[in-house]
C-alpha cells in the first residue's frame, strides 16, 4: 500500500501541482530511458509475503499492531486489516542458491511471527482467502490504524457513490454489498519481483502477461469466500470488485477498473503503462512533492519519481511495472501479483521458481508477441485459470485447438522454466526440487484450492457450514506447519477444528442458512405443500424487500385448523394466520444465551436477522445435533484418559 504519509487527492491548485509533478516524472523517465541510465546486466529477485492472523478458534485475529510492536523488525509491516500482515524479503541476485536462500529466510520470518503471535493467542496462516472470515469481521474497527488506509477507503466510497457490490458465481453464488473496502483485506498473496534490463522490458512484460493463465491455473488457493465455493482463485474477482469505483454509467462506457489485467500488448516501452495509468484513472492520493525530477536529471542526480509512483501504487495490475533505485542506480522490474499466499512456503517457492524460470527462459520465438498472439486470448486464459484452475483449456501460440492446462504446463512450460533456471545458473538441486513440485502437483491435479474444496465439501455433508470452515482452516494450518507440498497433503479431519467452543459458541455457527421462505400473500396450501415436501416445521415469511414479517409453523397450522372447522382452506393466505413479529436474535449472540431464551419463552425456534433481513434459523433439532457432538467429544475425552 506504499507510504503512510499521504493526503487526499486535493482540489484546485493542490491537485494541479501534483499532476504537474506526475507529468514531469513521466518526462524524466522518458529521458532516462533515452540516455540508457538504467542498471544493466544484473537480475535481482525479491518477494512480499502477505498472511492472515487467526485466533485460537480459527477466526480472524485483529492483533497485527501488537505483533509488530513486539517484533520491531523492518521486514514486517501492516496490511489493510488488523488481521493481516506483510513481510518483505531481502532482494537477491538471481543466481546460484538464491531460491533456497529465499525459502530459508521466508521460513524464518514466518516462524518468528508464529512465536510472537502465540503471546496474543494468535497464529499466522498462509491462504489466498481465509475460509473462516465473516462479513462481521469487515467493519471499520478492523482497519489498520494507518492514515493511508482510511483515506483510501473514504475516497473509494466517495468515488463509488455508495456501497461496493460483489457478485461472484461458481459452484455456489455470492451476492452481497459492503460499505467500505475491507473486502479487499480478504485477499492475501505472495508477490514476486523480477528486475530486468530496460531494453528487455517490452518482450518480458508481454511474456509475463501471456503466461499468467497457465501459471495461475496450477497455483490456485482461494476457492472459498463467506462459505461459498466460487472460483478456484476467487481473489481475482474479489480484488477487482472490492475496490471497483465504476458506476453503471461508466461501465457502459467501458471504463476499466483499478484492478485489471491490461488492455493490450506493450509496444514500445514501460512508458505506455504509466501513461495509461495517468490517462485512465482518477487521482486518489496526492502529496506535496518537493522533488523536481527534471531538475535533478539536469544536476546529474537520479529522481525518485515520487508522484508517479504514488499514483501507480493505487492501481493494481496483476503484472505491475515498477521503477526503483538500488545503490543510486535506477532499475525496472515486474511485480507478479497473481500468486496466492500458501498453501505452504515450499509451494510458494515452487510457484516462484516456475515463474522466474519462465521469465528467464523465454524462447526467442515468443518475442514480438503482438504479432503472434491475440491479447484477448491471454486475458481470457487468465480469467479461465482463475475460474477453473487446472480444469481450464487455453488458446496458445502454434496451437489451432484449445490446449488443456496440464498438457501446456508439463509438456511446454516446465521445460522452458527448467532451461531458464539453468541459464540463470540456479543450483541443480533447487531446480529439481521446485520444478518437481510443480510437475507432481499438475499431474495429480492436487492444488491448494482442490484440497480446500474437497475438505469443505466433505465436512458440510455432516455439519454446519461454519463447522466445516473451521475444520478446513485448522487443517490448512496444521499441514502448513508440517511443511510438505500441498499435493502430498492427507485428507482433512473434522476433529482438527477443535472443541465445541470453536464450533458452537455463537448462533452464526449453528444456524441454518439454506432457507425456504414465503410471502404474506401466498396461499396456505402452498405452505402446507412445502412443509410436506421438505419435512419442515417452520417457514419464515418475508416481504418483497427481504424483510422478515412473520412465521408459519406446523403447530400453528394444526391449531388453526383444529379451531376453525368452517374455514375455506383454498382462500386462506399466509397473512391470515402467521405469527407476526416473531422472536429474533443476531448472528453474534452466544449460543448458550439463545438456549436460555428458548427455554424461558418455551420456543421451538429462533429466527436470525441482521439489518432487518433474515439470515438464518435455529430450531430444537440444531440443539439436538449439538448435544450429539458434545457427547461424542466427552466420550472421546474419556477414552483418552
Amino acid at each position: 500500500m506504499g507510504e503512510s504519509a499521504v493526503n487526499r487527492r486535493g482540489t484546485g491548485n493542490e491537485r494541479n501541482r501534483f499532476i504537474e509533478s506526475m507529468l514531469r516524472d513521466i518526462k524524466a523517465l522518458e529521458i532516462m530511458l533515452e540516455r540508457g541510465l538504467f542498471e544493466q546486466g544484473i537480475e535481482r529477485i525479491g518477494a512480499e509475503q502477505e498472511m492472515c492472523l487467526v485466533d485460537r478458534h480459527w477466526k480472524p485475529a485483529p492483533v497485527n499492531m501488537s505483533i509488530l510492536s513486539e517484533l520491531k523488525d523492518e521486514h514486517f509491516t501492516t496490511e489493510l486489516a488488523r488481521f493481516n500482515m506483510e513481510m518483505n524479503l531481502d532482494p537477491l541476485t538471481f543466481s546460484g542458491n538464491c531460491l533456497s536462500t529465499l525459502e530459508n529466510q521466508l521460513r524464518d520470518l514466518v516462524t518468528r511471527v508464529d512465536d510472537v503471535a502465540a503471546k496474543f493467542n494468535a497464529r499466522p496462516i498462509l491462504t489466498g482467502i481465509l475460509p473462516t472470515i465473516h462479513k462481521s469481521d469487515l467493519g471499520m474497527e478492523n482497519i489498520t490504524p494507518n492514515p493511508r488506509y482510511k483515506i483510501l477507503s473514504d475516497l473509494l466510497v466517495e468515488f463509488r457513490g455508495g456501497s461496493f457490490e460483489l457478485h461472484i458465481s461458481g459452484t455456489d453464488e455470492l451476492i452481497t454489498k459492503h460499505q467500505n473496502i475491507l473486502f479487499e483485506a480478504c485477499n492475501t498473496s505472495f508477490q514476486v519481483h523480477y528486475q530486468i534490463d530496460a531494453d528487455e522490458f517490452v518482450d518480458k512484460y508481454n511474456w509475463a502477461q501471456a503466461i499468467s493463465g497457465p501459471l495461475l491455473a496450477q497455483a490456485t488457493n482461494s476457492p472459498l469466500l463467506l462459505g461459498k465455493r466460487l472460483w478456484r482463485e476467487t481473489r481475482i474477482a474479489l480484488f477487482q470488485q472490492s475496490i471497483d469505483i465504476r458506476k453503471s454509467s461508466r461501465v457502459m462506457r467501458d471504463r476499466i477498473p483499478r484492478v485489471f489485467f491490461g488492455t493490450g500488448w506493450v509496444r514500445h516501452s514501460i512508458l505506455e503503462l504509466f501513461q495509461e495509468d495517468i490517462a485512465r484513472h482518477e487521482i486518489i492520493f496526492s502529496d506535496d512533492v518537493r522533488e523536481d525530477a527534471l531538475r535533478m536529471l539536469e544536476e546529474g542526480k537520479i529522481p525518485k519519481l515520487n508522484a508517479l509512483l504514488l499514483h501507480n501504487g493505487s492501481i493494481y495490475k496483476w503484472n505491475r511495472p515498477v521503477y526503483g533505485i538500488t545503490n543510486g542506480k535506477p532499475h525496472l522490474r515486474i511485480e507478479n501479483r497473481l500468486i496466492p499466499s500458501g498453501p505452504t512456503i515450499v509451494d510458494e517457492m515452487a510457484n516462484t521458481a516456475f515463474w522466474l524460470g519462465l521469465m528467464k527462459g523465454m524462447p526467442d520465438e515468443y518475442r514480438n508477441l503482438e504479432t503472434k498472439m491475440d491479447f484477448d486470448d491471454a486475458k481470457t486464459n487468465f480469467i479461465k485459470a482463475a475460474r477453473m484452475g487446472l480444469g481450464a483449456q487455453f488458446r496458445w501460440i502454434n496451437h489451432e485447438k484449445l490446449v488443456p492446462s496440464d498438457d501446456l504446463i508439463t509438456k511446454e512450460l516446465i521445460p522452458i522454466a527448467r532451461e531458464g533456471l539453468k541459464k540463470a545458473k540456479i543450483d541443480k538441486a533447487d531446480i529439481s526440487k521446485y520444478l518437481g513440485i510443480i510437475q507432481e502437483r499438475v499431474e495429480t491435479q492436487r492444488t491448494g484450492s482442490q484440497w480446500v474444496v474437497d475438505s469443505f465439501s466433505r465436512f458440510k455433508k455432516d455439519v454446519t457450514i461454519d463447522e466445516a470452515l473451521v475444520a478446513t482452516t485448522a487443517g490448512i494450518y496444521y499441514r502448513q506447519r508440517e511443511g510438505k507440498p500441498v499435493h502430498t497433503w492427507s485428507k482433512g479431519q473434522l476433529k482438527e477444528g477443535g472443541s465445541w467452543v470453536n464450533r458452537y459458541k455463537r448462533i452464526r455457527q449453528i444456524m441454518s442458512t439454506d432457507l425456504f421462505t414465503v410471502r404474506e400473500e401466498d396461499l396456505i396450501k402452498l405452505v402446507t405443500n412445502i412443509m410436506d415436501w421438505r419435512n419442515f416445521h417452520h417457514i419464515p415469511v418475508e416481504n418483497s424487500k427481504g424483510e422478515l414479517k412473520g412465521l408459519i409453523s406446523s403447530d400453528l397450522l394444526i391449531h388453526h385448523y383444529g379451531s376453525n372447522f368452517d374455514t375455506e382452506i383454498s382462500k386462506l393466505t399466509v397473512k391470515d394466520i402467521m405469527v407476526k413479529n416473531p422472536t429474533t436474535v443476531r448472528p453474534s449472540m452466544l449460543t448458550v444465551d439463545a438456549l436460555r431464551m428458548m427455554r424461558k419463552n418455551d420456543l421451538k425456534y429462533l429466527l436470525v436477522t441482521e439489518e432487518r433481513k433474515l439470515v438464518g434459523i435455529v430450531t430444537e433439532y440444531d440443539f439436538v445435533r449439538i448435544c450429539q457432538g458434545l457427547f461424542e467429544e466427552l466420550e472421546s475425552g474419556t477414552e483418552n484418559l
